[in-house]
């Protein structure tokens, strides 16, 4: 009986420390893509044209109304940003600016605009 008591805390411990080793490279990778609202200062040109404009809309392909961006949640906007990349979502302007971004240009641009208060 002790020997499987020992078995299944050791097993017990294993488990937890691969937990821990797993949580650690999640946020390691979070870490390494935190964004820099300075740097964003020139990556935004693209964004100011459409989503700096009260009430703006777009007319191609279609009437579009273009939300303001400042305030916004930084996690947002950069799965916004990916999913225009990837063509989960899809607007042509927006595929083509976020496809000729990296992923720290957007976790910039999303530090940016996320340090606005609404």
């Amino acid at each position: 009986m002790k020997s499987r008591k020992t078995i299944e805390r050791s097993l017990g411990a294993l488990a937890f420390m691969a937990s821990c080793l797993f949580a650690g490279q999640a946020i390691a990778a979070d870490a390494a893509l935190i964004g820099d609202a300075q740097a964003a200062q020139s990556k935004i040109s693209m964004c100011i044209g459409c989503h700096g404009i009260l009430d703006y809309k777009a007319a191609y392909p279609e009437l579009y109304h273009v939300p303001m961006i400042a305030g916004q949640n930084a996690q947002y906007i950069v799965a916004a940003l990916k999913e225009y990349a990837s063509g989960a979502r899809t607007f042509p302007t927006m595929e083509a600016i976020a496809r000729g971004m990296s992923e720290q240009d957007m976790a910039d641009v999303a530090a940016y605009y996320s340090s606005f208060k609404k």
